[in-house]
């Protein structure tokens, strides 16, 4: 089957869950027998990596599975009100001209991160000839919950945008959870729904002995941003020292200077890059604390879970489908009373509770949420599509 992939952008090249999510799947479609063509961007001045580069990166120089590579420049413009839309808007329309000359009727299957696809949706409507188009907006963040005015006002912005391309595409992908009502509410049918959740490479999955030590570790990994509740962290971390609580916190990503509690129980690894230092970190912790305002199947979760980990997260997206009773808490609300109550009930739990809550992590992650398993789903549903 040959799939046409639109992205805005693939990891390492650019950075940000959506993109690791693409370059995962797309490697794993194409060692599955799909046939892809990738569309992809970078960001400001650049360079574009060819296509040898880009099938080295995916496949580790292990594979002589090859992706078609076709790396475009993203817009630049003077920054306005709504100009990432405006220079998206442009976007689409140089992926679209890119699809046109590589025959866009070759394909049997357009799949769409983001705004990658707004012209081609358009012209769909124009032209019903145009191949399946399966639209993906991961989380659909602005219909979750915000951190303040400013963010509400960003996502009253996005909204019209979104629902028309979710609307009128013929498939929209939805990690599950509460993004299959967010879709609902805004007018797609269930039938127009291809439920699929992220995943997580089988070779991450943590193999030697689950152990806790005698101080509880929490971690949060992470940019710092607003959706993410650092603040709502930082509150919490400092109302347990106060109550003379025992535990370490800490923090994988740049949080600014000015974000940060200084603590000797408080540690900040900075920005960290490849897996192996991540996972020195992980692995000596106990528990993952994901208190977002918004998230759609967060890959820090899926990753968290992977090494064993148990989780505190907000009940948004599709997070519910990851964490529940046998492996965390699942916070209602966020806010700052309630992280707290989270950290308390793990710092008093036993050791043996707590390793059968983070080897239960392991095995939701082993049974559900491997790429293998994921992909196999995924041929399943388009094939299914694309047959009639």
């Amino acid at each position: 089957m040959k799939i046409a992939f639109l992205t805005d952008g693939i990891y390492p090249y650019v950075l940000g869950g959506m993109q690791r999510h693409s370059t995962n799947l797309i490697k794993h479609l194409a060692l599955n027998g799909f046939e892809i063509t990738l569309f992809h961007c970078v960001y400001d001045d650049s360079k574009l990596p060819i296509e040898n580069e880009v099938n080295s990166q995916l496949f580790e120089n292990q594979s002589t599975v090859n992706v078609r590579v076709v790396g475009i420049k993203f817009p630049k413009s003077n920054s306005f009100p709504g100009h990432y839309l405006f220079n998206s808007r442009k976007y689409s329309i140089l992926v679209y001209q890119e699809l046109l000359r590589l025959n866009i009727y070759s394909f049997d299957f357009i799949y769409c991160k983001g705004f990658s696809g707004w012209k081609l949706i358009i012209e769909k409507k124009k032209l019903p000839k145009i191949p399946t188009i399966g639209l993906n907006f991961h989380g659909y963040e602005m219909w979750q919950d915000s951190a303040g005015m400013k963010s509400k006002l960003i996502q009253l912005f996005f909204r019209p945008f979104v629902k028309w391309q979710s609307i009128n595409s013929d498939f929209v992908f939805s990690y599950g959870g509460k993004i299959n009502n967010i879709l609902e509410k805004i007018g797609v049918s269930k039938d127009r729904i291809i439920e699929l959740p992220s995943a997580i490479e089988k070779k991450c999955i943590r193999v030697s002995k689950i152990t806790t030590a005698d101080v509880i570790k929490f971690l949060f990994v992470g940019r710092y941003e607003r959706r993410k509740a650092v603040e709502e962290i930082n509150d919490s971390v400092l109302s347990l020292n106060k109550q003379g609580i025992n535990f370490e916190f800490h923090f994988i990503g740049p949080i600014p200077s000015s974000k940060k509690v200084n603590a000797n129980n408080v540690i900040y690894h900075g920005t960290l890059t490849n897996n192996e230092e991540i996972f020195s970190v992980t692995d000596t912790c106990d528990v993952l604390l994901c208190p977002s305002f918004s998230e759609g199947m967060p890959n820090v979760i899926l990753e968290a879970m992977s090494r064993g980990l148990a989780v505190i997260a907000s009940d948004v997206g599709a997070v519910s489908l990851l964490v529940g009773s046998d492996n965390g808490v699942l916070l209602e609300k966020n806010n700052s009373a309630l992280i707290s109550d989270a950290l308390i009930y793990f710092s008093n739990l036993g050791k043996d509770e707590l390793v059968e809550l983070k080897k239960k992590s392991i095995e939701k992650i082993q049974d559900n949420f491997t790429w293998n398993v994921v992909v196999k789903d995924f041929s399943n549903k388009i094939s299914r599509i694309c047959q009639g």
